[in-house]
């Protein structure tokens, strides 16, 4: 089962693509939403107020996936494609890559368009730090404290993440759980005596 993706944690250094006197600057984002796409956008509109293009594709998910690419104003095909292009080829998700086109005053034609904005997202793909994660499942853990050692020595066995704790009149612990290993996790806590697991959405 796949349960591993690769992206980025944090916005790329700015790219510069040339050809004929064109300037292509690329940049990848981390995004997980539209709102984020909007935002990084703007950002950038704001940066390069006199630039005619704002090329982009993005992609999010892992199991389900959406995509978009977008020419704003070049040809059919010619910009937003083949950004998206390399992102499929770099293997990346939840990523925004935009290429920003300065005209150069000589026309590149379709092949060139193609040719500049596959190299401009290129760039910015290479200039990012790619990350790989896993695709998590959560589970609640509800149990008394007479069992807390029991379940503490399967967390630190089984490697796994608490990422919220309530410790009331019992215990609650929310893990996080690699997605390949979510079925023995949960069989291996099922079978502890008056330890209670639920998979959270």
């Amino acid at each position: 089962m796949e349960d591993a993706y690769k992206t980025i944690e944090k916005p790329s250094e700015e790219t510069l693509f040339k050809d004929r006197n064109s300037k292509f600057f690329g940049y990848a984002f981390p995004v997980l939403n539209e709102d984020d796409v909007k935002e990084s956008i703007e950002t950038l509109k704001k940066k390069h107020h006199s630039a005619r293009h704002f090329c982009y594709a993005w992609q999010f998910g892992t199991e389900t996936i959406r995509f978009r690419a977008n020419d704003d104003g070049e040809p059919n095909n010619s910009a937003g494609m083949p950004i998206y292009g390399q992102i499929q080829a770099f293997e990346v998700t939840n990523i925004l890559i935009v290429a920003v086109r300065y005209f150069g005053g000589t026309k590149l034609g379709v092949g060139g368009l193609i040719n500049a904005y596959r190299n401009s997202a290129q760039l910015a793909l290479e200039a990012s730090e790619i990350v790989e994660k896993t695709i998590d499942i959560h589970f609640q853990l509800q149990f008394s404290y007479d069992l807390m050692n029991k379940v503490m020595r399967i967390v630190k066995e089984k490697q796994l993440n608490i990422t919220s704790q309530k410790l009331e009149l019992d215990c609650q612990y929310i893990i996080s759980v690699r997605k390949s290993e979510a079925d023995s996790i949960f069989q291996i806590f099922t079978n502890l005596y008056k330890v209670e697991i639920k998979k959270l959405d």
